[in-house]
This record gives C-alpha cells, sequence and structure tokens, in this order.
C-alpha cells in the first residue's frame, strides 16, 4: 500500500458526491452548519455535566462520555469532507486515510457498546428503581465507559490494519466520503472472502450484540411499566428512556444498513447517504433529543447562563 510515501501516487480519491456538482453546493452548507451544532451542542452538555452539581449522575457520566465521541467522530470525518465538496480536489492522502479509518472505526464502534451501557442504565433505573444507586455505582459506571472505549479500540486495531494491509493493484477510487472499511476491502487486488467474514462477524459482535441487549433491556422496562399499570409510571419510563430510544433508533437504523450487509445493492447505492445521516445528523441531532425534554439540562443551562436563576425567570 506505500503508507511510508508521501507522493500523489499513494493518494486514494473519495468520490463521494462528486456526480452531482448542485447537490456538493447544498450539502457543504448543510454539513458545515451541522458540524458547527454538533460541537456547540455537545460541548455544552460536557460542560454542564462537568460543573453542574445537580447533574453529577450516572445518566449525565455516560452522556459526557456520547457527547465526546460524537465531537471526536465527526471531527475526524466532517473536515475533510469539507475540504472535498468545496473544490475539485477529491483526493485524501494514505497517512491521512489510515488515520481516519483507524479513528472513526473505533469511535463508531464505541458509540455502539456506550449506547448498550445507556440501555443497563434505563434498566436500572425503572426495573430497580430501589437499588438503582448500588447498581450503578460509580466505580460500574466508569468500568462500564471502559469497557465502551476498550472495544472501539480493539475493533478498530483489527480491522483496520488488516484492511490497510490488504493489497491494492488497481485504482485507488473509493466510492464513499471518508475512509471506511467495506469500501476499502473493494480496492483490494486479492481474495477478500476472509475480510468480508471478519467484517460480518465484527457487525455481528458490535452492532447486533449491543442492539440485542438494548432490545432486552427495553422489553424488561416496558413489562415492568405494564405490571404497575400507572400513567405516572409511563411518564416517568418514558422521560428515562424516551430520549435514548430516539438516540438509538436513529443511529442503529443507519449504521446496520450499512454495515450487515456491505455488498447488498441497496447499501453499494444509498450507503455513502446513509452514512452521512449518522456521522452528521445523528452527532447533531443528539444534543437537541437529551435537552430539549429534559428539564434538568435545561435548568442546568439556566444556571450556566444566569447564575443562580432559573431558565424561566
Amino acid at each position: 500500500m506505500g503508507m511510508n510515501s508521501s507522493s500523489a501516487e499513494d493518494d486514494f480519491i473519495l468520490v463521494g458526491f462528486s456526480g452531482q456538482p448542485n447537490l456538493e453546493k447544498i450539502l457543504f452548507v448543510v454539513v458545515l452548519v451541522s458540524y458547527l451544532l454538533t460541537l456547540v451542542g455537545n460541548t455544552i452538555i460536557i460542560l454542564i455535566s462537568s460543573i453542574d452539581p445537580n447533574l453529577k449522575t450516572p445518566m449525565y457520566f455516560l452522556l459526557t462520555h456520547l457527547s465526546l465521541v460524537d465531537i471526536c467522530l465527526t471531527t475526524s470525518i466532517v473536515p475533510q469532507l469539507l475540504w472535498n465538496l468545496r473544490g475539485p480536489a477529491k483526493t485524501i492522502t494514505a497517512l491521512r486515510c489510515a488515520v481516519q479509518l483507524y479513528i472513526s472505526l473505533a469511535l463508531g464502534s464505541t458509540e455502539c457498546v456506550l449506547l448498550a451501557v445507556m440501555a443497563f442504565h434505563g434498566y436500572a433505573a425503572v426495573c430497580k428503581p430501589l437499588h438503582y444507586a448500588a447498581v450503578m455505582n460509580p466505580r460500574l459506571c466508569q468500568a462500564l465507559a471502559g469497557v465502551a472505549w476498550l472495544s472501539g479500540v480493539g475493533n478498530t486495531l483489527i480491522q483496520s490494519t488488516v484492511t490497510l494491509w490488504l493489497p491494492h493493484c488497481g485504482h485507488r477510487w473509493l466510492h464513499h466520503f471518508f475512509c471506511v472499511v467495506p469500501s476499502m476491502i473493494k480496492l483490494a487486488c486479492v481474495s477478500v472472502q476472509a475480510s468480508e467474514v471478519q467484517l460480518f462477524i465484527a457487525s455481528l459482535a458490535l452492532l447486533l450484540l449491543p442492539l440485542a441487549l438494548i432490545l432486552v433491556s427495553y422489553r424488561h422496562i416496558v413489562n415492568a411499566v405494564i405490571r404497575i399499570k400507572s400513567v405516572q409510571a409511563w411518564c416517568k419510563a418514558l422521560g428515562t428512556c424516551g430520549s435514548h430510544l430516539m438516540v438509538v433508533s436513529l443511529f442503529y437504523g443507519t449504521i446496520t444498513a450499512v454495515y450487515i450487509q456491505p455488498n447488498s445493492s441497496y447499501a453499494c447505492t444509498y450507503g455513502k447517504y446513509i452514512s452521512l445521516f449518522y456521522t452528521v445528523v445523528t452527532p447533531t441531532l443528539n444534543p437537541l433529543i437529551y435537552t430539549l425534554r429534559n428539564r434538568d439540562v435545561k435548568g442546568a443551562l439556566g444556571r450556566l447562563f444566569h447564575g443562580d436563576r432559573d431558565l424561566g425567570s
């Protein structure tokens, strides 16, 4: 692959949306605005969760990690995307492509596991309210967050390394807007069946397994609420888990379409559009989803910007 060479021959060409120049102009504005909103929204969540004593809870500890993942994920992808959208140059050096591949895959994998951890938090809050403080103790929260990060790092060290070591004998055109494993595997001039099997197994482990844990958690939550048969219980469960469920639907609804069947005609045709949603749009919406319906966050924002006064004062 010539990773040590900086010549233009080693550069990759990110085809992206180059076949639709009018769309590129629109996307440049949309992506830029979304990126700025992502930075501002997630930074505010990290800030208020760190300094407001009322938000020193397991939920906001995990939400801080989710916001950090979203900031880093978009930053690993969007600057290069904006550069390619604004002009005719669509290249990315081999070194930058490798760095982008390692970082984006690590963060995407981390978010998958982190969302499962947050679902477990919802289960503990709704189904085990009397034991919530004991179950979601600080040490366990830190351990679960650590598992999420280590899972992402471990996955990318394996997948990205194997992908980058595949020999590329032909063209270096990536039909995507960033360096991603399914697109890079297609550049190999050797049999990639083993790599595709590895990708599928990794997808099962870091996509479907966390998703299964999320579904099991919500099944227990629904059963617990039904047994109570209380409107107040329904409202509490919705307040505790509604935001998380929306984020899970947005994230998993898009990323699974790309990674579970990367060679399907649907993924090949619409893969880059779907990827645009979970790498740019979802990180922008996450802060809005968690703040618009959350009185604690609104109150913390009021105290942050207006001293001790409430948001509505």
